[in-house]
């Protein structure tokens, strides 16, 4: 018996529709992959605007510390270790117990947001990382921010001095650009790095993005023990820029009373007595504890001409500033809006203050996102080539994350929308990105503001450094 002629019609028209659906997929394919392509060769050509070698080369001073990473599958690593997940996040200050753990692992997670903890309890860090050598898919690296930056600016053409304590095993892994200020040290601090992807599950848990979770048991690296003998080689080294970084593990480390005001000081001293020719730049990090904030608020960022930090790091120390709390955990897929309001709002609030002796103007804020980097530079500062910086810090982005010196379209996505609003004031301007000069600069006030894509890795090979490896290739290009 012959189907009546209507649902011959409707199963015409359904094969018709998965046709067209199988041939324009396809095309939304190719017309994705070629706007990838454009956006990449675009970033490529902006940032090779800028050639350091037919220059000489930049001198860089940066501090402080160094460690060794152990860098693991996070949720490996905690089943191996026998931790379970924790049906109760809560944030912790520091790490005591395997609960503790379990509880901060479950905190930062599942938004997929960077975080670094102090573990004071050394016979848990010794099972964790007793526990990490036994996965297939752990790998040693040089870690710490000052090293890690350090040999990135190398990497880009700098002669750098690096302030930290190390192994012989870690000078070894330092490029030969490096000069190391600071005695040798038997054994090197290890931090465990517990990365993750993008959709990783922990029971429950999903995580949203990629990254890390890091915890550490230091002794050498919290007491910034290189300090002096750095400062001893800066005047016959003549930096272009002094870097200071890797002050986060001073946060709830246990110090003898007024210890670690008493380092800060003596870092206070180091930046008043830098020659005010030379940039000073402070990468933030991680920091949970009022009180180190405020000792940075005190004796660090009024000396930076130049900050660095990422999305976390950002309303963290804009609250604070504000006379708010700490504010662990932010949006990790902040708007662009958002975040240059805070850009604005952090560069007035540390300029309306009143310089007192060796303090500096901010006249540089770079701001990293997983979606695009940002930077604002003061009108008529030492800070030059910001649109092809911003370019370099966006494909450092990708190089770093996916591990790889080329970039590769088909393992790469562009989260950031067609285009995006400078302001969540009604009635901003809104810039469209275009593909073919996909980096934005304008100018608002006495300061001029760049804004680039970040081509953001799919096949993640480590997030860990990541921020370090940004804030230092932008940094080549403006000194």
């Amino acid at each position: 018996m012959a189907p009546p002629p209507k649902l011959l019609c409707g199963g015409f028209v359904s094969l018709l529709v998965l046709l067209a659906a199988l041939w324009y997929r396809p095309e939304q394919d190719h017309d994705l992959q070629s706007r990838l392509d454009t956006v990449l060769s675009s970033l490529l050509r902006a940032e090779g605007k800028v050639a350091l070698g037919s220059l000489p080369p930049p001198r860089v001073a940066i501090g402080f510390g160094g460690c060794l990473d152990i860098i693991v599958d996070g949720v490996e690593l905690l089943d191996e270790a026998g931790i379970e997940p924790s049906h109760n996040p809560i944030h912790h200050d520091f790490i005591q117990t395997e609960k503790q753990l379990a509880e901060s692992f479950a905190y930062f997670f599942p938004p997929g947001a960077a975080s670094e903890r102090y573990v004071s309890n050394a016979t848990l860090f010794k099972k964790l990382v007793n526990a990490s050598k036994k996965l297939s898919e752990m790998r040693w690296s040089l870690g710490g921010n000052a090293p890690v930056m350090a040999n990135r600016l190398a990497r880009e053409g700098c002669e750098v001095l690096l302030g930290g304590r190390l192994s012989p095993e870690q000078r070894k892994a330092l490029s030969e650009n490096v000069t190391v200020a600071g005695e040798f040290v038997e054994d090197a601090d290890i931090h465990l790095i517990l990365e993750y992807p993008n959709g990783a599950r922990w029971g429950n848990y999903i995580s949203r993005r990629a990254n890390r979770y890091i915890v550490h048991s230091d002794v050498h690296n919290p007491t910034i023990d290189s300090l002096e003998e750095f400062r001893s080689q800066l005047p016959s080294f003549r930096p272009d820029v002094l870097i200071v970084g890797g002050l986060q593990m001073m946060d709830n480390f246990p110090f003898e009373a007024g210890q670690r005001a008493a380092r800060l000081k003596a870092l206070q001293d180091l930046l008043i007595s830098t020659d005010a020719s030379t940039g000073t730049h402070f990468e933030m990090a991680s920091f949970v504890e009022e009180s180190l904030m405020k000792g940075l608020l005190q004796y660090v960022i009024p000396y930076s001409d130049s900050l660095g930090m990422n999305e976390q790091e950002l309303p963290n120390l804009l609250s604070l500033l504000k006379g708010g709390n700490i504010s662990v955990l932010s949006d990790p897929y902040p708007r662009v809006a958002s975040i240059l309001d805070q850009m604005r709002e952090l560069y007035r609030l540390i300029n309306s203050q009143e310089l007192k002796t060796g303090q500096r103007r901010l006249t540089r804020l770079h701001i990293h996102t997983l979606a695009f980097q940002a930077i604002a530079v003061s009108k008529g500062s030492m800070w030059k080539n910001t649109m092809s910086a911003t370019a370099k810090a966006s494909l450092t982005a990708n190089r770093h994350v996916c591990g790889s010196a080329q970039i590769d379209t088909t393992k790469a996505r562009l989260i950031l929308d067609d285009s995006f609003s400078v302001s969540q004031e009604v009635g901003s301007t809104r810039i469209p990105v275009k593909e073919n000069r996909p980096v934005s600069c304008w100018e608002e006030s006495d300061y001029e503001i760049c804004l680039a894509p970040v081509l953001v890795c799919t096949d993640v090979y480590q997030t860990a450094g990541g921020g370090d490896n940004i804030s230092a290739a932008g940094l080549v290009l403006q000194i």
